[in-house]
């Protein structure tokens, strides 16, 4: 799929769930803030508990770019874990490397943060990890690979030309953006993480499966 494409079906797969998952997007939810199609500007019909549900459940999905097995592994370690169980899953999905490298604005998107990963250019405490899903541990620092921050990519970044399109650094990341690095100072909570979903119908979504 061309990088074309690929803007175009995120553009429309924001339109449907209703949230921008790409700054491109967003300036277009903000013209067409409606579904796409040619009903898209109808009232549609009340949807039932199952839709909504299973729409809460992309929402999430799509927000972290993270398919369908991947959410549900880390849906059953949160039914495991202390607390309630839909904020458990959105802290654990927010201690993923990807996640947390466009929160520190290295990245401009979650494709791109994940894509930076892939290619080796980010290492945490002085290691590389090409592993996007790496799970973060507080006091761990997390840094662009030292060969890699004159690349006019990451010279954006360090001007901090991402903070325009990208929520304001979350408290539980210390970001010294001209640096190139961050350190997860404490596991985040629900409240503090920048993603819009109900977490309570993703549980009863996996809970009625």
């Amino acid at each position: 799929m061309s990088t074309k494409s690929r803007t175009r079906s995120k553009t429309r797969l924001s339109r449907a769930l209703g949230i921008a998952l790409t700054p491109k997007a967003a300036r277009y939810l903000e013209k067409r803030p409606y579904a796409p199609g040619e009903h898209g500007r109808t009232k549609r019909k009340t949807d039932s508990d199952y839709a909504v549900r299973l729409r809460e459940k992309q929402r999430l999905r799509a927000q972290y770019g993270i398919r369908e097995a991947q959410l549900r592994i880390v849906f059953n370690e949160a039914r495991r874990t202390a607390g309630l169980t839909g904020e458990n899953l959105v802290e654990l999905l927010e201690l993923r490397l990807d996640a947390l490298v466009l929160r520190s604005g290295f990245a401009r998107t979650t494709a791109q943060a994940r894509q930076m990963i892939v290619h080796r250019h980010i290492m945490v405490d002085g290691q590389l990890v090409d592993r996007p899903s790496f799970r973060v541990k507080p006091g761990q620092l997390i840094h662009v690979k030292p060969r890699s921050e004159s690349t006019e990519i990451f010279q954006v970044a360090a001007a901090g030309g991402h903070v325009d399109v990208l929520p304001k650094v979350p408290v539980y990341l210390d970001v010294e953006i001209d640096k190139l690095q961050a350190r997860l100072i404490r596991r985040p909570k629900r409240a503090e993480v920048p993603v819009t979903a109900e977490v309570q119908l993703v549980v009863e979504y996996y809970a009625a499966r």
